[in-house]
């Protein structure tokens, strides 16, 4: 089975201050040895501490570089942390100074957004506005308003559609359990947050947008894109076939404990959907590896 590149992971190189639950981002030794079990050749730095929201320890870009230096078999790549409250905390701040600047560094993409404000708000419009100009990927995470981290969306995501719509030459990134849980038209408010088993028994917006807008992509990582593929596998199949070229393997790592983590699955998953003839070869390579590659401007051997 091939080698898979990890498109969202976290790790700091040496353990510092714990989680208010006590525990510990993984160091990056911690991670080789979970990528060594479910076959990562190597992952996508996405630096934890961007935004204040759920931040406990915070990683900053000139750290994030040197990790990718620095252990190279093991972080590949990495991303930019940048709040869409940077600079003036308003919709003029040039965050192409910032973009630009990390981007000499390395950066491939910019990170998982978690700051909780609405996606549509100015200061966020601006932020995609010069990721498009400077041809920057974003991973977007979706939560609730208050109490929460994440990017706002309501029902069914027409938020996202607005910013599609806007940056179409923006590669936008979905991922956590308010996007995943928009496989199936059926959710509500109440199972948004949620992670929803079962047949999908009326497509929802998730496949709707990406057929509608070739700017939209989604990484399978966490428990909610895990759940997401496993909860009607026929249909699953089929999504990965219809939008292989813009699905990542990922795992979303983020705690040495992880290594026997039920999201961990997805790794064994895609390989049996490629051996029992679920998926074609061609669909396998494109999601385990192929399509981070490409967006990484790398070439696969």
């Amino acid at each position: 089975m091939l080698k898979k590149i990890d498109m969202h992971v976290h790790c700091i190189e040496e353990r510092g201050i714990p989680k208010q639950s006590g525990h510990f981002y993984p160091t990056v030794k911690e991670l080789r040895v979970i990528y060594d079990k479910i076959g990562v050749e190597k992952g996508v730095l996405l630096p934890p501490g961007t935004c204040p929201e759920f931040t406990t320890e915070r990683l900053s870009p000139r750290e994030a570089k040197a990790i990718a230096d620095n252990y190279n078999d093991t972080i590949g790549w990495w991303f930019c942390g940048i709040d869409p409250r940077f600079g003036n905390n308003n919709e003029e701040t040039n965050f192409s100074h910032y973009l630009n600047y990390y981007k000499s560094l390395g950066a491939k993409g910019v990170s998982e957004q978690i700051a909780n404000i609405y996606l549509d708000d100015p200061r966020m419009l601006n932020l995609f506005k010069h990721c498009e100009m400077c041809n920057m990927s974003v991973t977007l995470h979706f939560g609730k308003m208050g109490n929460d981290y994440g990017v706002v969306d309501d029902l069914h995501l027409p938020r996202l559609e607005k910013v599609l719509k806007m940056f179409p030459k923006l590669k936008v990134i979905g991922h956590s359990v308010r996007f995943w849980s928009e496989l199936d038209a059926s959710v509500t408010e109440e199972t948004s947050n949620t992670y929803p088993s079962g047949k999908v028994t009326k497509e929802g917006r998730v496949a709707e947008l990406m057929r509608k807008y070739d700017n939209l992509y989604c990484d399978l990582s966490s428990l909610s894109g895990y759940r997401a593929m496993v909860r009607d596998p026929e249909y699953t199949y089929k999504f990965m076939e219809e939008f292989a070229d813009r699905i990542f393997y990922a795992t979303d790592i983020h705690d040495p404990e992880n290594i026997d983590h039920e999201m961990l699955n997805l790794s064994d998953f895609l390989d049996k959907a490629v051996e029992n003839g679920k998926i074609s070869f061609s669909t396998y390579k494109k999601i385990c590896r192929g399509n981070a590659l490409k967006l990484l401007g790398e070439e696969d051997e």
